[in-house]
């Protein structure tokens, strides 16, 4: 089917994955009694919302308890989780919300590692019929916006997803841009790697070659990149990995852990910001769960696909060697694919 021109044209920021946050609290458990109680507060004050469509779940949605496998005692693996950027601002909530990063994360059976599936925006997908969309054919990230963006935006989003790839989630999250901004200043900053000169579109602030510490705003600004680098989109994707890794390491080499006024103050940022969807598990169970996950437990994965212009509007189409990922997603051996694809396997320094 020929791609058709959006009616709209979403304003994008380039945001960083939710996930990033509930990975950072799992690298703070570290077994003691003071970071679980507040895991426990955490738990309490965070927004919660039903995420994920009943056709994207991990469980059939017509057996009696759908999310059974997460209510269990013990955690279990492989976990699918959908992590969102929306870039709404708690101070001004009626200037909308927009869909720019969409990652597909795994959780190996171990429970040890995590594979990050960058999604690319501008991705050419059928999106099905929901409440007032008739459905149709249309870059992925419009998925949340047909839907009505937060958590209808996330449902819609979600079984888009699953058409595509046939992967259910067992829990999704949704993270506003102030959020993880706020994080990374709590962290006092993260390093990250500039590999390429690139001035920002948005700021102009000009990022040259070579290592340093951002602030959350530099480091969200750089991260927002996209034109000028050799490899455009993909290589925005692959710095937008790369952050999130940074956020983990040095939530783990700042001591937060040990400073109970800095790990309170990081959980009022986050919760304010974050909508979850745990799938019925409790969020300390979850975090206690994935304790022994690290920054070198992630691998970044970028999805096999091309971009095109059609009419003067750009997409990105799938190359055939995406089947072979989803299919590595659906059994849980992203290790074998990632090993025989290596082309396709982002550094994240």
């Amino acid at each position: 089917m020929r791609p058709h021109k959006s009616d709209r044209l979403l304003s994008r920021w380039p945001l960083i994955v939710a996930g990033a946050v509930v990975l950072t609290l799992t690298l703070l458990v570290g077994g003691a009694f003071s970071v679980r109680a507040m895991i426990h507060r955490y738990d309490a004050a965070v927004h919660r919302g039903q995420l994920l469509d009943a056709t994207a779940r991990q469980a059939d949605p017509n057996t009696p308890d759908p999310m059974a496998k997460l209510r269990q005692s013990t955690i279990k693996g492989p976990l699918n989780y959908l992590l969102v950027g929306s870039d709404r601002r708690a101070t001004d909530p009626d200037a909308g919300q927009r869909s720019d990063t969409i990652i597909i994360a795994q959780v190996d059976r171990d429970l040890r590692h995590v594979y990050l599936v960058s999604i690319p925006r501008d991705l050419y997908v059928d999106i099905p019929a929901y409440k007032n969309f008739e459905g149709g054919s249309d870059k992925i990230n419009a998925a949340y916006d047909y839907g009505g963006g937060g958590p209808r935006g996330v449902q819609l989003l979600s079984a888009t997803l699953t058409k595509l790839t046939g992967v259910k989630f067992d829990g999704a999250a949704i993270i506003e841009f102030s959020g993880f901004r706020k994080v990374i200043d709590l962290l006092g900053g993260v390093n990250l790697c500039v590999d390429h000169d690139v001035t920002s579109i948005h700021t102009g602030k000009h990022f040259t070659v070579g290592c340093r510490m951002m602030n959350g705003t530099d480091a969200l600004d750089y991260s927002r990149q996209r034109y000028n680098l050799p490899d455009g989109d993909y290589d925005r994707q692959r710095h937008q990995q790369q952050l999130l890794k940074a956020i983990f390491k040095r939530a783990g080499d700042g001591g937060v852990a040990y400073n109970p006024l800095k790990l309170d103050a990081l959980i009022r940022a986050v919760g304010d910001t974050l909508t979850v969807d745990t799938g019925g598990a409790s969020l300390p169970d979850l975090l206690l769960g994935l304790r022994h996950l690290g920054p070198d437990s992630l691998t970044g994965v970028r999805l096999p696909s091309h971009p095109e212009d059609v009419d003067d509007i750009s997409y990105v189409f799938l190359d055939d060697e995406s089947a072979g990922l989803f299919a590595a997603m659906r059994s849980a051996t992203l290790s074998t694919w990632a090993t025989a694809h290596g082309d396709w396997i982002n550094p994240l320094g």
